[in-house]
């Protein structure tokens, strides 16, 4: 049956965790498109054959037409199946460029077909020119805090240093209250935590 191969990619998309990559079927997606071949070639012949025999295709239903629409309307629902497939893929290779830095892990970039690679990589750079020429980390904080400030602890001996709003000595297990953004590269280098509660 028509379709079948394109929607199993479909459903093999779905059927993983929602945000993850599974293996980009080479195999499957070749198929799919050979089946489109398949029926762009048996559309052409049997639009040939119905311009060569002078019918009109608005008045005349006969098996030519069926035939011609039923090729047509298999290839559409083959390509956006296959369309589909692809940018759902790479939404989530989108979402990875916000997450990971610009050098994918072994096993997701094992899960990845070549143009995907090559496109996180170009989005990855467009991100990274986007943020350097705005001069800010537009990936620190995804969802926006309640409170601009948070209570740390610093961890280990920062010494004086000048924040976005203040001078403040960051001695080791000093409780501070500090702005968000300025506390934030302290946590991510591990020389501060943040205290909940």
């Amino acid at each position: 049956m028509y379709g079948r191969k394109a929607c199993q990619l479909v459903k093999e998309f779905v059927s993983s965790d929602s945000g993850q990559l599974i293996v980009f079927n080479n195999d499957l997606f070749a198929q799919v498109i050979e089946e489109c071949d398949g029926h762009l070639l048996q559309l052409q012949a049997l639009l040939r054959k119905m311009q060569v025999e002078g019918s009109d295709n608005q008045t005349t239903k006969n098996a030519d037409h069926f035939g011609a629409l039923i090729h047509h309307l298999s290839l559409v629902r083959n390509k956006r199946c296959l369309m589909a497939y692809v940018h759902n893929r790479a939404e989530v290779i989108q979402n990875l460029g916000w997450t990971i830095e610009r050098v994918l892990p072994e096993e997701i970039e094992e899960k990845l077909s070549s143009s995907e690679k090559e496109y996180f990589k170009n989005h990855s750079a467009t991100l990274q020119s986007y943020m350097s020429d705005l001069d800010l980390d537009l990936a620190v904080d995804m969802v926006p805090p309640k409170d601009p400030y948070i209570k740390v602890r610093v961890l280990e001996e920062i010494g004086n240093v000048v924040l976005s709003d203040q001078l403040a000595n960051l001695a080791r297990h000093a409780i501070l209250f500090l702005r968000r953004t300025d506390a934030e590269q302290y946590i991510s280098q591990g020389l501060m935590e943040e205290l909940t509660g």
